[in-house]
């Protein structure tokens, strides 16, 4: 027991010295500890103030720096304005200096002015002395040899033609009639080998078209229900639809060759398409008018390209095509103009000339014909205006001013152009004297019918024995119409000359027309 007693007096023994034991080995741990820490606190301490100083250091540095560089600016800058205010300078005195020498410019100008002023003044009255004594000397001769200064210039010159009068006169036959036999000689010669070059169809047109019907149902459809359609369609195209016993056919007549083509093939576009009323009708005309401008553009590009003319105003090209629709007593304007341009080239070729201008006036003489019937004035006329307007050559101009001998032609092209206009003119069978004026009296009948406020659309019809005024329905009024009538119709008998009577027809239509969409 005591062993056992002794034992664990023992263990607790060596528990407390363990445990003094460690207690000390922490205690002098923790004071190594703390002993580290004060000294790393101090050596932090160190170092913070030395990196202090360091940075002190280099702020100041930098600052010192930057305040260098900045003075350095300052002085550049200063430096800067100091050349820039010397370089001012300079120009001010240099712009004084310019200034002094331009008054001293000035006052040696003015000086010189009045110089010439003086002078000027010295001169005319030198001039007006000289004068003076230039009269009284030749007063003085006339006085001493009893002639005039006119009078013995007559006298001289009535010597020199006596002595000279019979040798000119002489000579300027001799000349004449050698200058004559030649030209005479040469101008027949051109023209025949012209004419011998060029060769033509000559054509005579007339006034009506025939159009073939596929059977004589067909005449009923064309006239519809109380005839509105062939009232329409004569309304429409502005000619006449003649429809007699011939078996399947139906003719057009109209003065107007244009006019009757549009109406020729709105019909036949009708026949083919079956289906016949009056809003068909017009839209067929619609379209076709359409057709027959394009179709008149590619005539006159052709008719320029044939005859290898250079580039020309679209405008004019596309009155050359509407020449196509035009005649001259009956002759066919295109091909009149076009023949008359290769005359002139052939000719212009055996004298030397411009071949090409020569076939471009030959070609534009009768340019006033596509609209003499729309506006005011003779072909010639309208012709010259459409040619300064385009700004075609002097050339040009005159040729068509001088075809029918109303301008003198100022040069050697013009007169090929009359001469070959008139070569045209005056082939067998080109032209019909009598249809010319029956165009003429329909063109007049319209022209009147026009000549009207109010009316939109004026046609000759029946050969010129019925005129159908369509007028404006929102500007005439029912009774202005028979009064308009009444006033055609007297103007027509005091204006015009005409074989038998002439039926005035006004019409006025009122149309409500509206689009579904």
């Amino acid at each position: 027991m005591d062993n056992a007693l002794v034992a664990i007096l023992a263990l607790v023994v060596g528990l407390l010295i363990g445990v003094v034991a460690v207690w000390l080995i922490n205690h002098f741990k923790a004071s190594n500890s703390i002993s580290k820490a004060n000294k790393f606190l101090e050596d932090a301490k160190v170092e913070a103030e030395k990196h202090k100083r360091d940075t002190l250091l280099e702020l100041k540095k930098e600052s010192f720096e930057l305040k260098q560089q900045a003075e350095n600016e300052i002085k550049e800058k200063k430096a800067e304005l100091k050349e820039s205010e010397e370089r001012l300078l300079n120009r001010e005195q240099t712009m004084d200096k310019r200034e002094e020498m331009l008054q001293k410019k000035d006052l040696a100008l003015q000086e010189k002015e009045d110089n010439i002023i003086a002078k000027q003044e010295s001169l005319q009255e030198k001039e007006a002395k000289m004068d003076g004594l230039l009269k009284d000397e030749m007063a003085q001769l006339e006085k001493i040899s009893g002639f005039s200064k006119e009078k013995a210039h007559d006298v001289i010159m009535a010597r020199v033609e006596e002595n000279m009068q019979l040798e000119i006169v002489d000579y300027i036959k001799e000349a004449e009639a050698k200058a004559k036999l030649e030209a005479s000689e040469k101008a027949k010669q051109i023209i025949i080998n012209s004419m011998e070059r060029y060769a033509d169809d000559v054509v005579g047109l007339q006034t009506v078209s025939t159009i073939e019907l596929p059977n004589d149902e067909m005449k009923g459809r064309l006239i519809g229900r109380e005839g509105r359609n062939i009232r329409t369609i004569e309304s429409v195209t502005g000619v006449d639809l003649i429809i007699d016993d011939t078996p399947e056919a139906i003719v057009i007549s109209s003065f107007d060759p244009l006019r009757r083509e549009i109406a020729k093939i709105t019909l036949e576009t009708l026949i083919k398409d079956g289906r016949i009323h009056p809003a068909r009708i017009e839209e067929v005309y619609d379209k076709t008018v359409k057709d027959i401008n394009t179709k008149i553009i590619e005539l006159g590009n052709k008719t320029i390209n044939d005859l290898g003319i250079a580039k020309m105003d679209v405008e004019l090209i596309e009155l050359i095509g509407k020449l196509n629709y035009r005649t001259s007593y009956g002759q066919n304007a295109l091909q009149h103009s076009i023949e008359v341009a290769n005359l002139c080239g052939l000719m212009a070729a055996e004298l030397g000339e411009n071949i090409t201008l020569a076939k471009r006036a030959g070609l534009l003489h009768d340019i006033g014909k596509a609209i003499d019937f729309e506006v005011e004035g003779s072909h010639v006329d309208l012709g010259v205006d459409l040619a300064k307007k385009h700004h075609e050559s002097d050339v040009v101009i005159n040729a068509i001013a001088s075809h029918h001998g109303n301008t003198e032609a100022k040069y050697a092209i013009s007169v090929l152009v009359e001469i070959a206009d008139t070569l045209s003119a005056a082939r067998p069978g080109a032209r019909n004297d009598s249809l010319e004026n029956y165009i003429k009296r329909l063109e007049q009948l319209e022209e009147i019918g026009n000549s009207y406020e109010g009316v939109e659309k004026t046609y000759a019809m029946q050969a010129g024995r019925e005129l159908r005024v369509i007028v404006k329905p929102d500007e005439v009024d029912d009774t202005n119409s028979y009064k308009m009538a009444r006033d055609i119709k007297e103007k027509i008998e005091s204006e015009m000359q005409y074989p038998g009577t002439i039926k005035i027809t006004v019409i006025r239509e009122t149309r409500a027309q509206e689009e579904a969409k």
